[in-house]
């Protein structure tokens, strides 16, 4: 739950999310879902010489399934944040593991 929490707070911040067939694809983040699929708005693939049968396409919906990475701009992560909310989580897993 951790990741999609994140993920729930860059909503309309640029992403560019990298697809396991090496489609790299640039846009507005509008929708994350619990199984990390993406919705995108005003898309550009990153090599649209490569692709040019995106060019047109001006939205996306991508499944979280066929997602390798998604690129983030270092000004919207909040490190502190995300490193103690990944402490809080990691410390509730080992607390229901030692009680089970």
């Amino acid at each position: 739950m951790l990741f999609f929490s994140f993920f729930k707070t860059l909503v309309d911040h640029p992403v560019t999310v990298e697809l396991k067939n090496d489609i790299s694809i640039r846009g507005t983040l509008k929708s994350v879902d619990q199984f990390l699929n993406i919705k995108l708005d005003d898309i550009s693939v990153v090599e649209e010489v490569k692709y040019p049968h995106l060019s047109s396409v001006k939205n996306v919906f991508i499944r979280g399934s066929v997602v390798r990475y998604v690129h983030l701009p270092g000004s919207v992560v909040d490190t502190a944040l995300l490193e103690d909310a990944a402490r809080r989580e990691a410390a509730q897993a080992s607390a229901k593991a030692k009680a089970g």
